[in-house]
């Protein structure tokens, strides 16, 4: 099959948005997608159809039925089948001539060298609670000079941020260095979300909680997650277009027909956000107390 496969027809109808020359340097580029959940399955199958033809994915979980509503992949004949395996045979449907590496033990300290090699661009899709991956991940790109991405699903839409080599780093952004878990969630919570535009919309408060670390989520914030990194990745990869780096950022609510602009200068460290973060410490305090 991947003999009779054509690239070129497959990806046409991306021509007019790219040139062919620019199509041909998408399928040579390599992304690395850290956890195949919520958002990362879904940013492999977007980037496939971008037709960018070389990727590093990681996930050490297998699908479990609470996957279903929003997980691509997740349907009831993947159930109990490697995540990584499935959205890598996913991809190679899309596209057969796509080479996909596999690390189906996540990622660590360990091989993060090794799952970063070659790569072009990271795009994050880790779960939001696993912070010393997503941190150890994001040191290694600052110290690789990779660009990376990270867009998340917050209530029915995404938020955006952007890190590139020799500029502002995630740490120097979240600080997270030296929290305990709770605080981490906080931090990374409001530091992705300054204008917590998903906040006014929310249901069922209960089905937050950020020690027991769960919460809800959608298919249309997922969705939109991928669209707007797939966007970044191009405009990343083909040098064009603009790219607003941390400390901006930008977040869109689809529910609330709402986009915002953000300018966080100096990450959690800014005034506003640490009011916002006092605010929010008050807020977790409360609900603990209450039970709700």
């Amino acid at each position: 099959m991947t003999e009779d496969f054509d690239y070129t027809a497959a990806f046409s109808r991306n021509i007019g948005w790219v040139t062919s020359e620019e199509q041909a340097a998408l399928r040579g580029k390599r992304i690395a997608i850290a956890g195949m959940g919520g958002v990362g399955g879904v940013h492999l199958l977007t980037l496939a159809r971008l037709g960018i033809g070389r990727f590093n994915i990681s996930d050490f979980d297998d699908f479990d039925i609470v996957n279903f509503n929003r997980q691509a992949g997740a349907v009831v004949g993947s159930l109990g089948q490697p995540k990584v395996d499935v959205l890598a045979k996913m991809a190679a449907e899309i596209n057969p001539t796509v080479e996909v590496r596999t690390f189906p033990q996540g990622v660590s300290d360990d091989n993060l060298d090794d799952f970063l090699s070659g790569v072009d661009l990271y795009v994050d899709g880790l779960d939001f609670f696993s912070f010393k991956a997503r941190c150890s991940t994001f040191a290694a790109c600052h110290r690789l000079g990779i660009p990376a991405v990270t867009a998340a699903p917050l209530g029915m839409g995404t938020a955006v941020l952007v890190f590139l080599p020799g500029q502002m780093s995630f740490e120097e952004y979240f600080c997270l260095e030296g929290c305990d878990e709770e605080e981490m969630a906080v931090r990374f919570l409001l530091g992705l979300s300054p204008a917590m535009l998903q906040r006014s919309y929310l249901a069922d408060p209960s089905r937050v909680n950020l020690t027991e670390r769960r919460g809800p989520s959608t298919i249309m914030a997922c969705q939109l997650c991928a669209g707007v990194a797939a966007t970044e990745a191009a405009k990343i990869l083909l040098g064009r277009g603009e790219v607003i780096a941390a400390p901006r950022g930008y977040q869109f609510d689809a529910y609330r027909n709402r986009f915002v602009r953000t300018w966080r200068p100096g990450g959690n460290r800014n005034p506003l956000q640490r009011l916002g973060l006092m605010i929010a410490r008050w807020q977790l305090s409360r609900m603990k107390s209450t039970g709700a």
